[in-house]
């Protein structure tokens, strides 16, 4: 399976296109719907996300509710669209030259992708950059990485993310822990989806103190995905490792700077005998892990304990009192140009790293187990499950 995504943050839409995915899946635009409002939601989010209110249309591959395995068609419509009709029309005669030249910028602004866009696709406008690199274009991998989680929770499998620092505000890690349901709960109605709630308001509280000084902040989420059967990924090749695509997914969300596997960086200094998960079996269990400290993939691959994931979050480089930056018209220095922009973006990257791992997990499962049909993966997903099962027992 692959996804592809096109559309400008402030342009007509959002399209998604979602080529392999099987036929047979009871596909509820629904649910795409509620992953997106959870992206928009979060204390320390922007202007922008009280004016778009965003919903998914299936243009194509879905009838009467179920997947028809063809292409799968998405759009995601942008209200703001309305407001920058004359700047970002594709027909040059809409457009208004005169915003269009008080919307132009030129002052790159650090931490983002203008001044090397501007750079390398040689454009005067440094709109032309900001306005696809803008992480407006998350809502579409939202959508597409939905479609990923249906196809997971036909096999049982759930996926949830939680705030774990923003700021110097920080909770407990939860390795060892067993109450993920409890976890995925308290996360699920905090503001800033920290499952703990003295954290939680004292993160609040940090990011209060970063808006009325002008500033943002950053942090660290944690994804977690429980149900996998062990074996999805390989050790043969590099780009077949699992946690190898994993780690692309979610460092390719916009502010996203480091990802964990596991303990991750958090585990350097650790002892072999104390890092390392020791093998256990019993009848009524299975194979299974008493610690999870790899994270649930070993060389590669899964080992049947839950995939857990983390981010690191920079501050959002979109500052109400801009850095120093150089006018690129004229070569004088300036300071960067300043459009609307969060305070802090820590639950919602969290939201699109769910997506993420979900679409690169229901790949996972495609490669090991794919099918034309629901049907037919689900057959061959029982027959490993009672192979290794039988074969361990």
């Amino acid at each position: 399976m692959r996804f592809l995504t096109a559309g400008e943050s402030h342009g007509p839409a959002l399209t998604i296109i979602i080529e392999g995915y099987p036929a047979g899946v009871v596909f509820d635009q629904g649910q795409i719907d509620a992953q997106l409002k959870r992206r928009q939601a979060g204390y320390g989010r922007g202007a922008r996300m009280r004016i778009e209110q965003d919903r998914v249309e299936v243009l194509a591959g879905v009838r009467n509710g179920v997947t028809l395995g063809s292409p799968i068609a998405l759009l995601i419509k942008n209200r703001d669209w309305e407001n920058w009709r004359g700047v970002m029309a594709p027909d040059p005669d809409q457009i208004d030259t005169v915003r269009t030249a008080d919307r132009k910028v030129t002052r790159p602004r650090p931490g983002h992708a203008d001044l090397a866009g501007g750079l390398k696709y040689h454009q005067e406008d440094l709109r032309n950059i900001l306005e696809r690199a803008s992480a407006r274009e998350t809502a579409a991998r939202v959508a597409a990485g939905t479609a990923g989680r249906i196809l997971l929770e036909q096999f049982d499998c759930s996926i949830f993310s939680h705030v774990v620092q923003i700021g110097t505000a920080a909770v407990e890690a939860v390795e060892e822990a067993k109450d993920f349901d409890l976890v995925a709960k308290r996360a699920a109605v905090s503001l800033v989806a920290c499952a703990d709630d003295q954290a939680g308001a004292e993160m609040m509280r940090q990011i209060e103190a970063a808006t009325a000084a002008g500033d943002t902040l950053g942090g660290v989420f944690e994804v977690i995905c429980r149900g996998l059967p062990p074996g999805l990924g390989s050790y043969v090749h590099w780009d077949r490792r699992l946690d190898a695509s994993l780690a692309a997914a979610v460092m390719s969300i916009p502010s996203v700077k480091g990802v964990e596997i596991g303990l991750g960086f958090r585990g350097a200094s650790t002892p072999g005998s104390d890092y390392h998960d020791a093998i256990c079996c019993s009848r009524e269990r299975g194979l299974y892990r008493n610690t999870n400290r790899a994270g649930g993939i070993e060389g590669g691959l899964t080992n049947g304990e839950p995939i857990m994931l983390r981010g690191a979050v920079k501050p959002v480089p979109t500052l109400v009192k801009p850095l120093p930056s150089i006018d690129l018209a004229t070569g004088e220095s300036v300071t960067a140009a300043v459009e609307r922009s969060d305070v802090c973006v820590v639950p919602a990257a969290g939201v699109i790293a769910e997506a993420m791992a979900a679409w690169v997990l229901a790949c996972a499962v495609m490669e090991k187990f794919g099918g034309d049909t629901l049907l037919e993966i689900g057959q061959r997903v029982r027959e490993y499950q009672e192979r290794i099962t039988g074969w361990i027992l």
